[in-house]
């Protein structure tokens, strides 16, 4: 039997497949009678991989069951996918990414797999993202506060911030109860809290977008994390060296704590300025830095010990 390659885009409402090489199409609804009726349908197949497009949260409930099947499924940044297909004359400029794209990006691209993110961590995401919210709101009625003349909105404006400040505190308290209660991951939020720079927070937030800490090489986290310089040459030119894709969430939560490791973290601080010597911009300096911070504590988790002042 040959290998199969499956492609699934997901909708809000419907899932629709695409399964090489034996060129079959099917549509199921996006809840548990569909993706019941889809993985039967994918048992006749020997699976290489099933690509599956991240788009937010609809392709959890189906990604979740065909790794609980024990299938080779990965979830696939959109923006790969659509440069492969303008690469390979698949997708024009407007186009959309559909199953068969996803399935032909398997077979030919290979993404690599990796391990299922447990339910701890998705609920660890959930928690973020919701703190996320809480904060970007609390910010907003922050400001709204400074240009408040009428005492009544003044007063509507301090009960509405007192109510997200309580309810930042049970999303943290609901993070760290979780945390607590995972040895796997009360471990790993321990050794991310020993770097000098890194919080309660970050840390979660880390677990939360980058659950493969510690099982990657220095050089795919970095490009999981979009923090690996990428070459932009063609033919004769050489382009700028230039950080992109990967995990936003990943950089977002580095970017701030790597502020803080250039003033108080010794190993970091003594790296950005020697960057600063060399002639590197600002900026390009601290993504430099995100990009070591990142690289050590992966290793870090990867041998099961805590900061020290020689941690490479």
């Amino acid at each position: 039997m040959s290998q199969t390659f499956v492609g699934i885009d997901v909708g809000k409402h419907y899932l629709d497949v695409h399964i090489l090489p034996a060129g079959q199409s099917l549509r199921v609804d996006n809840d548990t009678p569909g993706i019941a009726q889809l993985l039967s349908k994918l048992t006749a197949f020997d699976l290489a991989r099933i690509t599956v497009e991240s788009t937010g949260g609809y392709e959890l409930p189906v990604v979740a069951e065909l790794y609980a099947a024990g299938w080779p499924v990965v979830v696939v940044n959109p923006r790969q996918v659509r440069d492969f297909a303008r690469a390979t004359g698949r997708l024009a400029k407007t186009d959309t990414i559909d199953a068969q794209i996803l399935a032909r990006f398997g077979e030919l691209i290979r993404p690599p797999l990796r391990p299922a993110v447990d339910e701890t961590v998705r609920e660890i995401k959930d928690l973020v993202a919701r703190r996320k919210q809480l904060l970007a709101l609390r910010g907003a009625e922050t400001s709204r506060t400074e240009h408040a003349r009428q005492p009544v909105i003044l007063r509507s404006l301090r009960r509405t911030l007192k109510v997200i400040e309580e309810q930042i505190l049970l999303v943290e308290q609901a993070i760290a109860t979780l945390i607590q209660n995972s040895p796997v991951w009360r471990r790993t939020v321990q050794i991310l809290q020993s770097v000098p720079g890194l919080g309660e927070c970050t840390a979660a937030a880390l677990v939360a977008a980058l659950p493969e800490l510690g099982a990657l090489t220095r050089r795919q986290v970095a490009a999981l994390a979009g923090v690996a310089p990428i070459n932009r040459d063609s033919g004769m030119l050489r382009g700028k060296r230039m950080t992109g894709g990967g995990r936003a969430s990943v950089r977002l939560a580095l970017f701030m704590p790597t502020l803080v490791a250039i003033r108080h973290n010794p190993v970091i601080r003594d790296f950005y300025l020697r960057l600063l010597a060399g002639g590197k911009a600002k900026m390009t300096a601290v993504i430099a830095c995100m990009h070591k911070l990142l690289t050590i504590v992966n290793a870090m988790i990867r041998d099961n010990r805590t900061w020290t002042l020689n941690p490479a």
